[in-house]
């Protein structure tokens, strides 16, 4: 239970998440589950891929509000809040 902690499980999950999302994307569009996303769609696919990764990071906060890790909560929010400030800045123009 420390802010350390919960900062890098912040930063870190996402990351794996957005691995995992991008090629279970890529392995259902290549059998023939999802369409082929080119140009426009693609990018779509991607802002929303990154975005789900992001939520990704509910599932460590879930846990750690469950074993009442104050701190490591603390710490998750940090990078998550990064994150999402990096996506709508990426996304500003399309979102708003």
């Amino acid at each position: 239970d420390s802010i350390l902690t919960g900062f890098v499980l912040g930063a870190l999950v996402p990351v794996f998440g957005y691995i995992i999302f991008e090629n279970l994307f890529e392995f259902l569009s290549s059998k023939g589950v999802l369409t082929e996303a080119i140009g426009e769609a693609m990018m779509r696919r991607t802002r929303t891929i990154e975005l789900i990764a992001i939520c990704s990071n509910l599932i460590p906060f879930e846990i750690g509000r469950r074993k009442h890790w104050d701190d490591t909560l603390r710490g998750i929010v940090f990078p998550t809040l990064i994150y999402v400030g990096f996506w709508v800045y990426k996304y500003y123009q399309i979102l708003f």
